[in-house]
């Protein structure tokens, strides 16, 4: 007995429709599939086509497609941290993806305390001009993090934020600016220093603008109030708040977004994953998520003493942020000793530089 007609049209189409991906050789698609994995804004991105079928998992985890990765797919909640997602960043490290080895450093030295190989991930993208990497190399320089207060080399510091800044980070040229302006590991220059700062909001502010020019409700981010709301501790909250531009010019734009490696940081210790030893803190940016890896290591602020921060840039920021509106002086400080016995309490950090940070009129 014969098919109907319709029937057979019918299994005729389904059958054409599933030759039109298999007809298509592997490297078109994994052409695509790059193209899809340097501009994915989430992981599930990539996961929803690795689910797909068969061939599209093995195309998708090609090592043309993995190193090609932009930073956004990398963007793992702490919560959901597990060997797989551990592996997966080993893939594309191996695969020669930038991105990778620089968030998988940030995880490794910092939350799972393996100092050596985080360091070789993060080095090993930034002499790929990698300019988060070479800033996060800068940071454990001016701090010593991971050894002791005598692994600081403030020179090495300084060397790294100036390349860092030369490829358009902006945090690192505000740091930068701040080692200018204050004579922190290089010869002091004021004059030069502001520069910088100023150099460092401008281009925050065209970052900023350019976002919302692509935003369709750019009329409601960019304002002209001088206060911020409560913060909050999720990405979405403080992408939608509105704080001060980092300079005197009175304008108020959106929150710069936050790096996926920081915010798996600060998640990773605040929710509990990941424990703080005893005496150690945060950076008191919200932004920032770097733990102190030995007592006392960061500065405070040294009008209320309650915060702390990684950086000089950081504490720019948070100032401007958040903290401005918070800080009042305390009447009397605990004591507090660091490793090797002395008082942090306004006192120096054998450095040539206080190891508190003044707040009181602002830093800009």
């Amino acid at each position: 007995m014969r098919r109907p007609l319709r029937q057979v049209s019918c299994h005729h189409n389904k059958k054409k429709k599933q030759d039109l991906l298999d007809a298509l050789p592997d490297d078109v698609v994994v052409s695509i599939l790059s193209k899809l994995t340097s501009t994915a804004s989430s992981p599930c991105d990539l996961i929803n086509v690795l689910s797909t079928c068969k061939r599209l998992n093995r195309l998708g985890l090609n090592r043309v497609v993995l190193s090609k990765a932009g930073p956004k797919l990398f963007a793992i909640k702490a919560k959901n941290w597990s060997e797989s997602a551990h592996r997966f960043l080993r893939n594309c490290v191996n695969a020669g993806n930038l991105h990778a080895s620089y968030t998988l450093g940030m995880i490794r030295f910092y939350c799972l305390e393996n100092r050596e190989s985080g360091l070789s991930l993060m080095a090993k993208a930034a002499m790929k001009s990698h300019a988060p990497a070479l800033y996060s190399l800068a940071v454990i320089q001016f701090n010593g993090s991971g050894g002791t207060k005598g692994d600081k080399d403030l020179r090495a510091g300084v060397a790294l934020c100036a390349r860092a800044s030369l490829l358009g980070h902006i945090d690192a040229l505000r740091e930068l600016g701040h080692c200018l302006q204050d004579g922190y590991g290089v010869r002091q220059n004021v004059a030069e220093g502001r520069k910088l700062l100023v150099q460092a909001n401008a281009r925050e502010l065209a970052f900023v603008l350019r976002a919302v020019a692509r935003s369709s409700s750019s009329a409601s981010l960019l304002t002209w109030r001088n206060t911020l709301s409560n913060h909050s501790s999720s990405a979405a909250s403080v992408s939608a708040a509105v704080c001060p531009l980092l300079s005197d010019y009175g304008y108020s734009v959106a929150v710069p977004e936050v790096q996926p490696a920081n915010w798996f940081l600060r998640e990773w210790f605040e929710s509990g994953r990941g424990r703080l030893g005893n005496g150690l803190r945060l950076c008191a940016h919200i932004g920032c998520g770097r733990p102190e890896t030995r007592p006392h290591e960061f500065r405070r602020c040294s009008v209320c003493g309650k915060v702390n921060y990684c950086s000089r840039g950081c504490q720019a920021l948070d100032w401007k942020l958040r903290h401005k509106m918070e800080c009042s002086p305390a009447d009397i400080w605990p004591e507090e000793e660091d490793g090797g016995g002395a008082v942090v309490v306004g006192g120096g950090d054998g450095d040539g530089v206080g190891n508190d940070v003044d707040v009181r009129n602002g830093v800009v």
